[in-house]
């Protein structure tokens, strides 16, 4: 063992899911924020305390769970986007040994409960489609914004089929020109750093490529799932000039044809059991043309599924 060499490699630290809820309450109709963040920081000088136990830099994650609440207070949330870049500036303009770090967001969205035809003031149930996704990353100098949704389940229950690929020895799928075809969305997109810089509204692209996402979905003939993650991703891109690329896992939620004929009975694509597992699971990106590469943008970014 005498002769066996390591050394640190890449690492990052800071504090996971602080759940965070910001109330406005300068009027009597208030307005809620519901986000899910992480902070994590990076930076040569950190690695001391890896190597030798020495904290003399390192920004203790409780520190970093109180400035989200602190900079929530002081500057508000608005969009979850805009709030991280606020969250990677004091880190980075703070500290000056802190180079750089990741920080992520999840929103839970909310409605106004109706009461007589009106929503009320301060009283709201959640909202059921989808969590909102940001990520903001600094590195090497560059920050990077992403957006982003899951648990965006979508089902159609026709328009769309399945046939044409190899048959081998241990295929058993039936061909079919009609099935249920049922994923859940996650999709993150990248925003061009001209765009950021120039200035975002975050929500209303949220909106706009979310709207998109779903109208795709709905009205494309779908001959694979694989058709229908890049005519989502085209139609994302094509309709917001924001945007660099567009990335996706779309795993497949099978509805199979339950197998009546043994009572006695027909079913005519009408009854069906859901498979949860196992699954298929369809990657994929569809990028701008002309569009520079950020693999900076999805540094450490968790995986889809």
């Amino acid at each position: 063992m005498s002769d066996v060499s390591v050394h640190l490699g890449a690492n990052k630290y800071g504090k996971a899911e602080n759940r965070l809820v910001r109330i406005t309450r300068d009027t009597a109709r208030h307005e809620i924020e519901d986000l899910n963040i992480t902070s994590q920081l990076r930076g040569e000088a950190l690695a001391g305390s890896f190597l030798t136990g020495d904290n003399s830099r390192i920004v203790a994650t409780d520190t970093q769970k109180n400035t989200v609440f602190a900079l929530a207070k002081k500057h508000g949330v608005g969009s979850p986007e805009r709030f991280l870049t606020i969250l990677s500036e004091h880190f980075t303009g703070e500290f000056d040994w802190i180079e750089g770090g990741l920080w992520q967001a999840e929103q839970y969205e909310w409605e106004r409960i109706v009461v007589d035809g009106a929503g009320h003031d301060h009283a709201f149930v959640r909202k059921g489609q989808g969590t909102r996704l940001a990520t903001v990353q600094v590195s090497d100098g560059a920050t990077h914004v992403t957006g982003g949704v899951k648990d965006l389940v979508v089902l159609k229950s026709t328009g769309s089929e399945f046939r044409g690929y190899p048959k081998t020895e241990y295929t058993t799928l039936p061909e079919t020109s009609d099935r249920i075809m049922a994923t859940s969305v996650t999709a993150r997109w990248r925003y061009l750093p001209e765009a950021v810089e120039s200035g975002v509204d975050y929500d209303v692209v949220y909106a706009d490529v979310t709207r998109v996402l779903l109208e795709r979905f709905a009205v494309v003939h779908s001959l694979a799932l694989q058709q229908s993650l890049f005519e989502m991703g085209r139609a994302a891109i094509e309709t917001r000039p924001e945007l660099a690329e567009i990335r996706f896992a779309m795993p497949n939620r099978h509805h199979f044809a339950y197998d009546l004929a043994r009572f006695g009975l027909e079913n005519e694509n009408e009854v069906f059991i859901a498979d949860d597992r196992p699954y298929g699971l369809i990657e994929g990106t569809v990028v701008r043309d002309g569009a520079s590469d950020a693999p900076d943008a999805w540094r450490d970014v968790p995986s889809f599924v």
